[in-house]
């Protein structure tokens, strides 16, 4: 916004004399000038106001009417505004499109500030800016998601050892965590944590080697150079805590001091001072997680479609949460698998403690239910946003984990993970709660402004001042029925607004009589609108002033009730944190024991060996799909553990699977299945098979399907071609990598060459376990020089020139992709199908195939990647060879001939070699 110019307009519209600006605009320009890069809400009255820039771009954002008031140096002053009980739903829409909004709230009453003089400005300020990673509000959050803020610094050591730190915070729940990464992998780490907003240094936003990178990912803030500075960063992080020193909290790097000092720093100036109940961060080693990139997080719609839905991904099909508080942690729980089978181990045997169980299982679930979301109530309360039904939930979900905590309680053999959620279920003081309980009413208010939330009997003072404010409105009532009955007009109305107060209302055409004689001498007139006149009597401005007196006497009381309930639970929030997590556990534990049960799961063997074997494997999320339309899933199994006994170049290395069949078949489906057993197997899940044995995987690669990215300059073929560097620079022998279709984007033999080179570096270079789904069939000769290379196909039938999908994995390979039959299903034309049935009989009788076994032949394994000298140039006598070969005419030779030529042909071989 360009720096505003004098103003003329003031608190009640009026404009003051030309080129004077009035105290209350000087107010406006003064806040408005600390937040320059804020559109900012502007409080007067029952409206949060927008000026000049701030109100055309909300304007257009909203879709609300601009309006103007008063002049600025003789031009109107654009101006709009949005109702105070709708503000949430405005907020909402303006951080979707990425603005950020200073709240500017009235810090006194209106007649505080007329008590120092008529001209006197209300006291205003910022209370907090709203911004896409700092919200709190049930209304702008998704109850099923975490919100991430995540703060991002950079360590340079040198321009090829540039070191990552990432601190994120759900400043709704709490959450607080810190991690290192390198390069390679900081696009994996913030894929993985979804971000709602991104803090970033201006210098390194303004980094020409990553700016287009950033500038890539929604809703990235850069700071000035004080928030990251890495020689105050333990500092203010141990002052945001109110500790000494953050070593209680664990070791830290320089680097990740750094993020969690931007991050709890922006915290504070966004809440303007307030602290929401975080966590202390909690560190996250490397490795400990799998790493996952975005592409794979994409192609296997792990949270979320390629359409961007919920539904569909693998979070929908698994989440049987009845929290939302479990629905977030399942998401982050398949979001990023473990690697440490121990944990992985005592995440299972809670899981089947509760498979085994189904009255214990089905009895939690029900009382869960019940559980209001704890985490995010506290939040608001502890910042000051909370109202009535907060305070509540905090009375329901103390009371919950107390009733949860006695029932895992009589269990025997409690696994470790339950265990601990016990404890942390036990920690929040149950007097707590009946207080809490004590002092609610019934039926609660959304706002505490709107009082009426305090039980009566609570508190005798507060029943005085209620019974006095509901006194006198019964007295209004009778004084409605006395007026009417003296005026004789039976539809005449005491009514009430902000404005005028208390009126006496009467149509049009009675108001005539009530400003004659001899009515006039009782009824003021007030105020004449279009079909109504408004007055008022002296009897009725004294009822009214009681009534206010009374009225603000008794919200005053229940206002100060409110905010001793909140610094009850502020001081209990470490506990009942606790509590909120521990209820989370045992919701994800119990819906996935659920749904093992619901849909067959079996318990994975995890281990730190290489194995990767599933017996009837299935898609847990076509499979729900199939079984909702009445069909049934073809599960398959899938070996890719190293060979028993493997010649010594094989050793400790897994096998690559190559995967050939027609479309439609399912080879897509297979490859993806098997990937997503193994997330689920690592996150502490059951799986869709019936025997499972999972080496631990440390990364997950997949390329699988077809996109591009135009706005990058990036084709369909150059998109699948980075994917594939990716892979191939990066996975090791614990990885797990899934290809399909390789090759496919560009020209037949190119893309025969990229993907015959490519599997034969997936054997010999990067050793990992693999799925390779082709349709270049001549690559299946690559079995017999490959010792862990494997050809499997996608069995199908003939019948009566139709093709028949059985869905089956087999031994094998496929010598044709029955891609004619594929389009006749999709619906090609008559002509199109047998004119294409006619060049494919055509192409074949060419015999394309048979230079596939010559390949095998003429081209040494990894010959473009050998150290050693290469082999003496053979092309003279080749040559020599062939023409001697060419000059034969076996019709014409005798055995005796023909035997002397075939020992001559071997001699000029030998003398090659």
């Amino acid at each position: 916004m360009d720096a505003p110019r004098p103003i003329v307009i003031d608190e009640t519209g009026v404009s003051p004399e030309p080129g004077r600006v009035t105290p209350m605009m000087e107010q406006y320009i003064e806040i408005k000038a600390a937040n320059p890069d804020c559109l900012l809400f502007y409080r007067m009255g029952d409206f949060y106001e927008l000026f000049f820039d701030d109100a055309e771009v909300a304007s257009r954002a909203l879709g609300i009417m601009l309006t103007k008031r008063g002049k600025h140096l003789g031009r109107d002053i654009p101006m709009c505004g949005v109702p105070i009980e709708r503000a949430d739903d405005y907020l909402h829409r303006l951080i979707a499109l990425g603005h950020r909004v200073a709240v500017c709230e009235q810090l006194e009453d209106p007649a505080e500030a007329r008590k120092r003089g008529a001209k006197s400005v209300v006291r205003r300020d910022v209370v907090r800016l709203v911004t896409p990673g700092t919200l709190t509000e049930d209304s702008l959050l998704d109850a099923r998601s975490n919100n991430y803020l995540l703060a991002l610094a950079r360590a340079r050591a040198s321009s090829d050892e540039d070191r990552f730190a990432l601190a994120w915070i759900d400043i709704s729940t709490g959450e607080f965590y810190v991690g290192e990464c390198d390069r390679g992998t900081l696009a994996a780490e913030i894929a993985r944590i979804e971000p709602g907003e991104i803090l970033v240094s201006d210098a390194f936003y303004s980094d020409p080697e990553f700016a287009p990178y950033l500038r890539s990912l929604p809703a990235v803030t850069p700071l000035a150079r004080d928030v990251f500075d890495g020689a105050t960063a333990e500092r203010r992080l141990a002052s945001f805590f109110t500790v000494a020193t953050t070593a209680s909290f664990g070791a830290f790097s320089r680097v990740e001091l750094t993020a969690a000092a931007a991050a709890v720093t922006y915290v504070e100036r966004t809440q303007v001072g307030k602290r929401p109940p975080l966590s202390p961060p909690l560190r996250e080693a490397a490795g400990t997680t799998l790493a996952i990139d975005q592409a794979t997080r994409s192609n296997l719609e792990l949270i979320r479609t390629l359409g961007g839905e919920r539904r569909g991904s693998l979070l929908a099909a698994t989440d049987r949460t009845v929290t939302a508080a479990g629905s977030r942690l399942l998401a982050q729980r398949l979001a990023a698998p473990l690697t440490d089978p121990v944990e992985i181990g005592h995440r299972l045997d809670a899981v089947a403690s509760f498979v085994d169980d189904a009255a214990t299982r089905t009895d939690l679930r029900d009382r869960l239910k019940a559980a209001p979301d704890l985490a995010r109530a506290l939040s608001r309360i502890v910042v000051g946003r909370g109202g009535p039904r907060d305070i509540a939930a905090i009375r329901d979900g103390i009371l919950a984990a107390t009733q949860i905590a006695e029932r895992l309680a009589v269990l025997a053999d409690v696994p470790r993970d339950i265990a601990e959620a016990m404890a942390a279920l036990r920690r929040p003081d149950g007097a707590l709660a009946t207080e809490l309980a004590r002092a609610l009413a019934d039926e609660l208010p959304a706002f505490r402004r709107d009082g009426g939330f305090v039980r009566a009997g609570y508190e005798n003072t507060l029943d005085e001042a209620r019974a006095l404010r509901d006194e006198s409105r019964r007295v209004i009532a009778a004084l409605q029925v006395r007026y009417a009955e003296t005026t004789g007009i039976r539809t005449l109305k005491i009514r009430h607004n902000n404005v005028l107060g208390y009126f006496v209302d009467v149509t049009a055409q009675h108001g005539e009589k009530l400003i004659s004689a001899p009515l006039n001498a009782t009824f003021i007139h007030r105020q004449t609108l279009a079909g109504q006149v408004r007055f008022t009597t002296i009897e009725l401005g004294e009822l009214e002033a009681k009534i206010a007196n009374a009225a603000e006497r008794a919200l005053a009381l229940e206002l100060e009730i409110f905010d001793r309930l909140a610094a009850a639970v502020t001081a209990a929030s470490a506990a009942i944190k606790a509590a909120a997590d521990a209820l989370a556990i045992i919701d994800v534990v119990t819906a996935l024991a659920h749904l093992a049960v619901e849909r067959d799961y079996a318990r994975p063997e995890v281990d730190r060996s290489l194995a990767f074997a599933v017996t009837g494997g299935r898609h847990p999320v076509v499979e729900q799909a199939l079984a909702n339309d009445g069909g049934p899933f073809v599960a398959n199994d899938c070996d890719l553990s190293p060979p028993a006994l493997p010649p010594p170049p094989a050793a400790n290395a897994g096998r690559i699977w190559l995967l050939t069949g027609p479309n439609m078949a399912g080879k897509s489906t297979f490859l993806r299945q098997n990937a997503l057993i193994a997330v689920l197997a690592q996150m502490g899940s059951f799986v869709p098979a019936r025997i499972a044995h999972i080496g631990v995987v440390d990364r997950l690669f997949s390329r699988v399907g077809a996109a591009d990215d135009l706005a990058r300059g990036r084709s369909t073929f150059m998109v699948e071609m980075v994917e594939t560097a990716a892979i191939l620079n990066q996975a090791g022998e614990r990885a797990l990598v899934i290809l399909d279709e390789i090759g496919r984007g560009t020209a037949t033999f190119d893309g025969l060459s990229i993907a015959w080179a490519t599997i034969e570096h997936l054997h010999e270079s990067n050793r990992c376990r693999a799925l390779f789904a082709t349709h270049f069939h001549e690559m299946t000769a690559l079995a017999a020089k490959l010792p862990r290379l494997h050809n499997a196909t996608m069995r199908v039938k003939e019948w009566q020139s139709e093709v028949i999908f059985l869905h089956e994995v087999v031994p094998g390979a496929a010598d044709r992709s029955y891609g004619i039959q594929v389009a006749k299903l999709a619906g090609l034309p008559p002509s199109v199908i047998e004119r294409a049935k006619l060049v494919l009989a055509q192409l074949e009788a060419e015999d394309r195939i048979s230079p596939a076994r010559k390949l095998i032949d003429d081209l040494p394994l990894f010959a473009a990647t050998r150290t050693s000298a290469p082999a003496p140039h053979a092309d003279a006598g080749l040559a020599s060879l062939v023409e001697a070969l060419a000059a034969l005419n076996p019709d014409e030779m005798s055995p005796r001939d023909a035997l002397e030529a075939l020992y001559a042909l071997k001699g000029q071989l030998a003398k090659l070699k």
